[in-house]
């Protein structure tokens, strides 16, 4: 019997990215994930993290940016609470089952951060929560300019548990990180931009010309550049000087060796 059962929740059902609110379009070096839930304004589920895990694995190989945006009038109004509803979910009583219930979900947003793909939220409406959360995993944010976040979570007596802290505080820092947290408050597109949660800032109207021209821009960089070099950058914050000049010797090592080979 599944773990799950056991403790009285519903066994995990395996659904299709559509079934679970998603749409995968691949054109190329382009995945395009849209969340499309827009009548619920892409609150997010159970199953849609475990869909945009499995969406991970199963990537073509020839992807080489993955843009994330939502369908309607919003990003994400983050977690879908009606969950929570008839005990679904993680109660805390089982702290190894709950444990891997809940590191599940985080692997929908860890993938995001793999140096063989750029990634790219187009953030438009409001971002909260979970959704705040997925923008954060992404390499890159293009928002509207009437676009917000909102670290929902400790307004709810939870907290942000979907991998967001960890990038949070090595953007903004740890006292606004704090500030954006406990307060839950809302952070606009401008402010955004100038603590680094956003790279680009455009009229909504002007949103998907954005993002086509940022993903051009990433595609004109040499392919195998772009990973030693992602891969070098997410290395930094956690090195020494020593450690990074050895890893930058060695990604230029390779590269040489790769074009001397053809």
């Amino acid at each position: 019997m599944d773990a799950r059962a056991e403790q009285g929740q519903a066994p995990v059902a395996v659904e299709t990215p559509a079934e679970a609110g998603l749409r995968l379009d691949v054109a190329g070096p382009v995945a395009t994930i849209t969340l499309d839930r827009p009548d619920k304004r892409n609150a997010m589920t159970f199953a849609m993290w475990r869909a945009l895990a499995r969406i991970g694995e199963t990537l073509p190989g020839s992807v080489r940016v993955v843009v994330v945006r939502g369908a309607g009038k919003a990003f994400s109004a983050g977690i879908d609470l009606g969950m929570f509803s008839g005990g679904g979910g993680p109660s805390g009583e089982h702290p190894q089952d709950d444990d891997r219930f809940i590191a599940e979900l985080q692997a929908g947003y860890t993938w995001l951060r793999r140096p063989e793909v750029v990634t790219v939220a187009a953030v438009h409406g409001y971002a909260i929560g979970a959704g705040f959360q997925l923008a954060l995993a992404c390499d890159l944010r293009v928002m509207t300019d009437d676009a917000w976040y909102c670290m929902k979570e400790p307004a709810l007596g939870l907290v942000p548990d979907l991998t967001g802290t960890k990038p949070l505080v090595e953007i903004v820092g740890l006292n606004r990180a704090m500030d954006i947290c406990l307060t839950a408050r809302k952070v606009p597109a401008a402010e955004a931009e100038r603590l680094g949660l956003a790279e680009r800032v455009v009229p909504a109207a002007e949103l998907d010309t954005a993002v086509d021209e940022l993903v051009s821009a990433l595609l004109a960089v040499n392919a195998d550049a772009a990973v030693a070099t992602k891969r070098l950058l997410q290395q930094a914050p956690g090195n020494t000087l020593e450690e990074q000049c050895a890893a930058e010797r060695r990604e230029q090592l390779q590269r040489l060796r790769s074009m001397r080979q053809g």
